[in-house]
């Protein structure tokens, strides 16, 4: 099961399962992690229209915990700390990146590419934490990083246009 994807069944068994799946966007045939990290996008929009920041900022430390968790768990489960239909650590990281954006759609977009590209190209750190961390924190961990990486690339963009 190392670079499979698991099977549907499997998202059942267990609650930690279907979080970490991203609630079944794991399990997309290509590409899981772009996917998982849009299903961020419906849950940015339900907290910016019933809550306030601080809503915002608890339900993003909640769901960061519930990842942790959840990562460690199914990624026990699946044999692979970091298998790839583990994308709870793209919704997370992804709404983090949203709770700075708004909901903008320019900027909703610009933070999804720049977030896509680097957690995907991995540069350092983000690489090397990877590598060293393989439990739930390490999982979720990476993602923080690169949400950090486009956050700042967002900032510098707003800064220059100014």
């Amino acid at each position: 099961m190392k670079g499979e994807s698991p099977p549907i069944a499997f998202l059942f068994r267990h609650p930690a399962h279907f979080y970490a799946l991203g609630f079944g966007a794991g399990l997309a045939p290509v590409a899981p992690g772009t996917v998982g990290t849009l299903v961020a996008i419906p849950m940015a929009m339900v907290l910016w229209r019933y809550t306030g920041n601080v809503g915002f900022a608890v339900a993003l430390v909640l769901l960061a915990l519930l990842g942790v968790w959840a990562a460690e768990i199914t990624g026990r489960n699946l044999g692979v700390a970091d298998h790839g239909a583990i994308v709870c650590d793209e919704v997370v990281a992804f709404l983090l990146v949203l709770f700075f954006t708004g909901p903008d759609t320019l900027r909703i977009v610009a933070g999804f590419v720049l977030f896509r590209a680097f957690d995907i190209a991995k540069p350092p750190p983000i690489r090397q934490f990877d590598a060293r961390f393989k439990n739930g924190w390490g999982v979720m961990a990476d993602d923080w990083l690169a949400a950090g990486y486009a956050l700042l690339v967002l900032a510098l963009w707003r800064w220059i246009a100014s």
